[in-house]
């Protein structure tokens, strides 16, 4: 059986969705256990059945708006640092939390540890593409680290590669670097250097620079991205996609006998884009680069999304990804070395 810590207190909707989410997961993957920490007076009435689930109680939670660092040091007693502490003592092989985004990552690279070799770990996740060879790419870092050091891009196109070629399947993967242009020497100090680090590389296949507009389109197999930028791009790319699908309702109800016929036409085609592009159904986002798996989803992430979840951490610590990225850090250690001596 693989067990997974639960945040059940973080997220927009927590506990509540989480619990929900849990209890779908439950039903859906047979080989999961769940520890659910969190505030026995709220999450205890919510669950229907204890079969391969455990409420452990705890008296603190760390809030969206919490300062990261400080809030995982004076609140020990909190839904999360008690699951992060229950995979470090191996009482659980992976954590889950929708709730603070830097907590969560504080919590993985204080508690349950960084991989040795490792920088800075950083939030990826399978991004849907619109053309190109494959249907996703490898998005990082999205928000894990708000300032970033060349040298930590450069080791985020090394991660990156790794998890396209382990985890999707592709075969040596397109690396580009976000950026405010495609030309060699656009944007600030930080990503001048990353790309020279990135270019004058053989740890993987760099090809160039990519500005946001285009990421979509299926011309990188992984995109390399400072957690400022890239989770600005994420939630753009969100909102945007939210935004245009409402308009597009609203445009049909407007328009008439005609439009709404044109709809039911078009419902199919409507619908597999809208699933495609629905945060909902892709589950959360991976902090590579701890010792154990760890999984952030949305905050606003309802119970679908946490069950979907549930599945890629079964996936994760079935696959051995965790012990996969150690050995494959160990054996580029040399390639990593040389990111290190060009800085």
């Amino acid at each position: 059986m693989i067990k997974i810590a639960i945040d059940a207190m973080g997220g927009d909707h927590a506990p509540e969705e989480i619990v929900k989410g849990v209890e779908m997961a439950r039903d859906r993957y047979k080989d999961l256990e769940f520890m659910l920490f969190g505030t026995e007076s709220e999450v205890k009435p919510l669950i229907q059945s204890m079969e391969r689930l455990e409420l452990i109680p705890t008296n603190e939670v760390i809030a969206m708006g919490d300062e990261p660092v400080k809030a995982m040091k004076e609140k020990q007693d909190s839904s999360l640092v008690q699951a992060a502490n229950a995979v470090k003592a191996g009482k659980a092989d992976a954590l889950f939390s929708a709730g603070n985004t830097g907590a969560i990552l504080s919590s993985a690279i204080f508690i349950v540890g960084r991989i040795r070799g490792v920088e800075r770990p950083a939030l990826a996740t399978a991004f849907p593409a619109f053309g190109g060879p494959h249907k996703e790419f490898v998005f990082m870092d999205l928000g894990a680290n708000a300032e970033n050091k060349p040298s930590h891009l450069y080791q985020y196109g090394i991660l990156g590669t790794f998890y396209a070629e382990s985890v999707m399947g592709i075969d040596n993967p397109r690396v580009r670097l976000l950026n405010n242009g495609g030309e060699e020497d656009k944007g600030d100090d930080v990503h001048k250097e990353a790309h020279q680090l990135m270019k004058n590389t053989d740890a993987f296949n760099f090809l160039g620079n990519v500005e946001s507009r285009e990421i979509m389109e299926g011309t990188a197999d992984v995109v390399v991205a400072d957690g400022f930028s890239g989770n600005a791009t994420l939630k753009a790319i969100e909102g945007t996609a939210l935004t245009m699908m409402g308009q597009i309702k609203e445009s049909i109800k407007g328009s008439g006998i005609r439009g709404l016929l044109g709809a039911l036409l078009l419902k199919p085609a409507l619908k597999a884009m809208k699933h495609k592009m629905d945060f909902q159904e892709n589950g959360g986002a991976v902090v590579l680069g701890v010792k154990a798996p760890v999984v952030k989803t949305h905050g606003s992430a309802k119970a679908n999304a946490v069950a979907n979840s549930m599945g890629q951490i079964q996936t994760m610590v079935e696959e051995n990804l965790v012990g996969k990225t150690t050995d494959f850090i160990k054996e580029n250690a040399d390639k990593l070395k040389v990111k290190k001596a060009a800085k």
